[in-house]
């Protein structure tokens, strides 16, 4: 081996061990709101470096390379462009759209190798097989995740033996990559079948599943992609890949695991149940919803001593945050003391919440999850719920015959007083029906979250 080449390979493994380094800070940096932003950027500049090295020592012919940089750009516009026009209600699908062009992008690596019959030994040939099968039901799950939160998949596909038929699949695609690593040789119509089966298993095992479930399963499909790609990594010898696949991997395990115990539900269940979407209320409820007027419930705000917010999807959907916040603000200058209690599966993937009240520009310390401020419910004069439904359902506390019972959930009926703004009287996205809603202290406040966050202001301005 040449000095030059040597020189080449030394400044590749070096600058790959940099930018994963940069990866992992980046991963660091974006475990606090406070330092989520300079996470992004330390992470997006270790991608940067390790691509731009990988196009430079790739020794591509003039087309290869064209063909490289010409995909690059068109991707990187359209993502950009993307970026820049998604409202914040959309990132949930665009989440799992991006994540499933990564494991995507990991079966596509897969693919190659295999029809190009250069994937080694027997060993390189099953990490080449394990590595397509994870990306493509990563791939094909993450587009039917996409779907029902864009709302293109209205209902979700139950069927008896419906579990037996999924395993039909699943049986069949190992079958079928057993026996390319038996021959030691991948043939072209056996490969092309095991990535339409491992495709229609992402399709199978994603279709059943409810639309209240997603923020779990944009989760877990989120640590297969991360999984195919350090798959990959170890079949290209690419250290960037396996590294930044590994560090993605297992973050996303490990939020799928945090995901599943904040709804008391184990990731099979999850999976298999087919609950989210049930459309079954608990029924025995027994009073009625209390309307409460604006002006009222103003009133109530702007003389409490400590009112908790809690924050749903519902203003997502209105879009509500910068009024919402607006009337906390408000509310602090009367000398209220408030805080935001966010629950871990609130919205429609992890952190939403969070995401959302960042962008209308609340200070990260008044914003505290479910363990740190529960206690805190029984000291508040107002809970004030927006667009929350399920996280407050005090039957996952008390009703044994709950699907969501022993979920945990924020104790706003332990507060004083609830205000709870709601576009209607209709069940939340799990379909059950919430007891926290006739509770005697439990006031219904029924509008859009933006328009019943405006008039709130406009009621404790007047309130003197």
């Amino acid at each position: 081996m040449s000095g030059a080449t040597m020189s080449a390979a030394t400044v590749i493994q070096l600058s790959y061990l940099i930018a994963a380094a940069l990866f992992i800070l980046g991963l660091k940096r974006m475990s606090s709101p406070v330092t989520a932003v300079s996470g992004v950027r330390w992470a997006g500049l270790g991608m940067l470096l390790a691509t731009i090295v990988t196009i430079v020592f790739m020794g591509a012919t003039p087309l290869d390379l064209g063909l490289v940089l010409g995909a690059a750009l068109v991707g990187g516009g359209l993502a950009w462009v993307s970026g820049k026009r998604v409202a914040m209600t959309d990132m949930p699908q665009m989440i799992a759209l991006y994540n499933g062009m990564g494991g995507g992008a990991a079966a596509a690596i897969a693919a190659v190798e295999l029809y190009r019959g250069e994937t080694g030994n027997a060993t390189h040939l099953t990490i080449a097989l394990i590595g397509g099968f994870i990306g493509s039901v990563s791939f094909s799950g993450s587009l039917i995740a996409f779907g029902k939160l864009q709302g293109l998949i209205t209902k979700s596909v139950r069927f008896g033996g419906q579990k037996l038929v999924n395993l039909a699949i699943l049986v069949a695609t190992l079958a079928v990559g057993a026996t390319i690593v038996a021959q030691s040789q991948a043939a072209a119509p056996a490969v092309t079948g095991f990535f339409v089966l491992a495709l229609l298993l992402g399709i199978a095992m994603t279709l059943p599943i409810g639309g209240a479930d997603m923020p779990v399963v944009i989760s877990l499909y989120n640590a297969l992609t991360g999984l195919a790609v350090g798959f990959e990594g170890f079949v290209l010898d690419n250290a960037a890949m396996i590294i930044a696949g590994t560090v993605v991997g297992a973050a996303g395990t490990l939020l799928t695991q945090l995901m599943a115990k904040a709804m008391n539900r184990s990731l099979g269940n999850v999976l298999f149940a087919n609950f989210g979407e049930t459309g079954a209320a608990t029924g025995g409820l027994t009073g009625t919803q209390k309307p409460i007027e604006a002006s009222d419930a103003g009133v109530m705000l702007a003389f409490s001593q400590k009112v908790i917010v809690v924050p749903g999807y519902g203003m997502a959907v209105a879009q509500a945050q910068h009024k919402v916040w607006e009337l906390c603000q408000l509310l602090i200058d009367r000398g209220v003391q408030l805080r935001f209690a966010i629950h871990p599966v609130a919205g429609r993937m992890p952190g939403h919440m969070n995401v959302l009240l960042a962008e209308a520009g609340v200070p990260y310390e008044l914003i505290a999850d479910l363990d740190e401020v529960n206690a805190e419910f029984e000291t508040a004069d107002v809970a004030l719920i927006i667009g929350a439904n399920d996280v407050v359902n005090p039957d996952a506390r008390n009703n044994r015959q709950s699907p969501i019972y022993g979920m945990p959930i924020l104790n706003a009926d332990k507060a004083k007083n609830v205000i709870v703004i709601k576009r209607g009287q209709g069940q939340g996205f799990s379909g059950i029906d919430n007891a926290l809603f006739v509770l005697d202290q439990t006031r219904m406040l029924y509008g859009d979250a933006q328009s019943a966050a405006n008039q709130l202001i406009h009621a404790v301005k007047a309130a003197g």
